[in-house]
């Protein structure tokens, strides 16, 4: 992959990570793309994801943790864009 494309992709998931949580930090970043990645190919691939979770049952409960983050950061960023519009 070219150093362009890279760049871009980074903009691509700094912006999708500021609209879905309110900030495009770097921690964020990484969060929503290992996010991003597992629910992609749990969606595409289950039986890999479903494979996958139980070789790494650690690794399952870090992603059901990190699911659960996203989910409470994009409730509270959604609940405070509402706040500011009224």
């Amino acid at each position: 992959m070219n150093d362009k494309l890279e760049s871009q992709l980074d903009g691509l998931l700094e912006k999708y990570s500021e609209l879905l949580l309110g900030e495009g930090t770097e921690d964020y970043k990484e969060k929503v793309k290992a996010w991003v990645l597992y629910t992609y190919i749990a969606k595409s691939m289950p039986p890999l994801v479903k494979h996958w979770n139980e070789q790494y049952p650690d690794a399952k409960q870090e992603m059901m943790t990190l699911i659960k983050e996203i989910k409470k950061l994009n409730e509270a960023h959604r609940a405070s864009s509402t706040d500011v519009k009224k």
